[in-house]
């Protein structure tokens, strides 16, 4: 597939998806997903075992939290924030070769984990998302992006054209001895960091890469409890969405 370029920068909507689901207490439950890729990227790995001193989810609570209140709640200079968070993480990778966390390609695929867990975060715990309004989000995505002041060289210019970069990129994920250091943790969110997120959900919203390579297998019982407790989520959502949403709903 030929790639497009990324449409032109537009505010995010007050009522966008983006800003309905990403300070979402369910995103969180789903940042394990996008936390087992990071770790098999060996120079996101090698980042994090050289400059994180904190523990990883104490890091992610940290950067996570800072990241949705770019998007949702803005700021003057969102741009210098993420210059002054980044510009020291550089180093080289287990290969010996240089990375620099503010290079585009780099900076991109970290991104592109959340964005693959924003979606699989909706349509697990949420509802399924039609093609229009996976779309509509993924757009939102892309402004949200724009927001970090990097080079939008390697954005894909829709979900379709998306979908295949984030293929193509999980095919040179590696489980090196960092991501090997970090594993257990990347697997094991404290309470303090997401809420409660029991094992056999973290099991489940593993992305099927790094499950193969992380060797993250489904127990018994797993299933039955998983549906449990998406179920649960999914009717709370239903009993607790505002009224006046609903008239300035994006399509679904």
């Amino acid at each position: 597939m030929t790639r497009s370029p990324a449409p032109a920068k537009r505010e995010i909507a007050h009522h966008s998806l983006l800003r309905r689901y990403l300070p979402d207490r369910r995103f969180l439950l789903t940042l394990p997903r996008a936390v087992a890729l990071q770790i098999l990227h060996p120079a996101i790995a090698a980042s994090f075992t050289e400059h994180v001193h904190t523990g990883l989810w104490a890091h992610k609570k940290r950067t996570v939290d800072r990241m949705i209140g770019l998007a949702c709640h803005g700021h003057p200079d969102p741009a210098r924030v993420i210059r002054y968070a980044h510009e020291h993480v550089k180093g080289r990778d287990h290969t010996g070769a240089r990375y620099h966390a503010l290079t585009p390609e780099l900076f991109h695929f970290q991104h592109a984990t959340y964005v693959d867990t924003l979606v699989t975060a909706v349509e697990i715990y949420v509802r399924p998302l039609t093609p229009a309004a996976r779309e509509h989000l993924y757009q939102d995505c892309c402004d949200w992006y724009r927001l970090y002041g990097i080079s939008t060289r390697p954005l894909p210019g829709s979900w379709p054209e998306f979908t295949e970069y984030f293929t193509d990129a999980l095919t040179r994920l590696h489980r090196t001895q960092a991501a090997d250091s970090l594993a257990e943790q990347a697997l094991n969110p404290p309470w303090w960091a997401l809420g409660v997120v029991p094992g056999f959900a973290v099991r489940a919203v593993q992305h099927e890469r790094a499950a193969e390579l992380l060797d993250i297998t489904e127990q018994s019982g797993d299933r039955m409890e998983f549906a449990a407790f998406s179920a649960a989520l999914r009717a709370g959502a239903r009993a607790h969405v505002p009224a006046d949403r609903h008239p300035r709903r994006p399509p679904a």
